[in-house]
């Protein structure tokens, strides 16, 4: 594993190494990340404490500009944290591809940001000057904040989460951005098309749901009520960026319920997601397609 770990050639945020993918035997249960300046371990098993120091020792060895090395317990449940070396902290300034964006320790599982989209904010932002940006599934608006910089004329995040919304403010915040351009919606995105179609329509929809929520969303069967809406919220020419997560989905699910319940949207290209994102089987990492719609 140690020889696998793939060590930062700058302070942008990235993972370092990614078990997840399957790709390397025997530690599936271990992701490792870079927010410079802290290292994050998660976890996805238990492991005995001396593995845990050893590694946070190797970690601290090869990268010395490491101040904080913390490892989360993901199969626990709330998540909670080990802090292995420096002081602890619940809320750090962390950059990527010259943008600034609030990560948040010990308040909930997800820190703020997803790592594996970091190619999908590069493109949105180089595709959305002068565009009308939706942002589906916003969490905390790390897409509008590349939208923003790259001079979308106006970009709506939809979130039920009120307090992620919030995160996102301060993200725009962080870099500068002027919040004139952006609205939040904190509404359930299946109960609220109509409000969704008044701010539109759009030239440019991103689309990154989670694989499920209790009570919300089971995107296996609610996927295809966002794709049927995609004629009543797009500009003819409009670039979709349509994303899935679901380890047991494939590409082929998703372009399958685009040509079903949108056939004027047509496939453009599957964007790479990052190199340090390795998996053993095809299909069970990220997915996210290009469209453009047109009608």
């Amino acid at each position: 594993m140690l020889e696998a770990i793939r060590w930062p050639e700058n302070n942008d945020a990235q993972r370092l190494f990614h078990g997840r993918g399957h790709a390397y035997p025997g530690y599936e249960h271990v992701n490792i990340d870079w927010y410079a300046p802290l290292v994050l371990i998660t976890l996805y098993r238990d492991v005995s404490d001396e593995w845990l120091t050893q590694l946070a020792q190797h970690i601290a060895q090869q990268l010395p500009q490491a101040q904080h090395i913390v490892a989360q317990q993901r199969h626990v449940r709330n998540g909670p944290f080990i802090w292995l070396q420096g002081d602890t902290v619940d809320k750090l300034e962390i950059s990527e591809h010259q943008l600034n964006y609030w990560l948040t320790l010990g308040k909930q599982q997800n820190t703020g940001i997803f790592l594996d989209m970091a190619n999908g904010r590069r493109w949105l932002q180089s595709v959305c000057r002068d565009k009308s940006v939706l942002n589906l599934f916003a969490y905390t608006c790390a897409f509008s904040v590349a939208a923003h910089a790259g001079g979308a004329k106006k970009i709506v995040n939809v979130d039920m989460s009120k307090a992620s919304l919030s995160q996102g403010r301060e993200n725009h915040r962080l870099n500068g951005q002027d919040l004139e351009r952006v609205i939040f919606e904190g509404v359930d995105i299946f109960k609220s098309f109509g409000r969704l179609k008044k701010h539109g329509p759009y030239d440019v929809i991103v689309c990154d749901p989670p694989t499920f929520q209790k009570g919300s969303v089971n995107i296996e069967h609610d996927y295809q009520k966002i794709i049927r809406r995609i004629p009543q919220l797009a500009n003819p020419g409009a670039e979709l960026l349509m994303c899935l997560n679901a380890p047991e989905l494939d590409e082929e699910f998703l372009k399958a319920q685009m040509a079903e319940h949108c056939p004027d949207c047509q496939f453009v290209k599957r964007l790479a997601n990052p190199e340090v994102f390795v998996e053993a089987q095809q299909g069970k990492g990220l997915k996210a397609l290009l469209y453009t719609y047109k009608p």
